[in-house]
């Protein structure tokens, strides 16, 4: 498995994580402050693992695509 295909299996377990947390929320079924202080904290907490995977995904196309620019514009003589 290479890195990328890593990075998105890890983003759609962490989407996954804060669906069911949102899901919670909204049915409701949160039956104390800080059950609920302890949900909104783990979203956060998602929240900010599915950037810094964003941002390591575009580092890595960044770092792919070095050295490998064409470009296509005419040449006077």
């Amino acid at each position: 498995m290479d890195d990328i295909s890593t990075i998105y299996g890890l983003k759609k377990i962490v989407k996954n994580a804060i669906e069911r947390n949102t899901d919670s929320l909204v049915a409701g079924n949160i039956d104390s402050m800080e059950k609920y202080h302890y949900i909104v904290g783990q979203i956060r907490a998602y929240e900010y693992v599915l950037q810094e995977l964003s941002n390591l995904n575009e580092k890595k196309e960044q770092k792919e695509n070095d050295g490998n620019i064409i470009e296509l514009g005419s040449t006077k003589n």
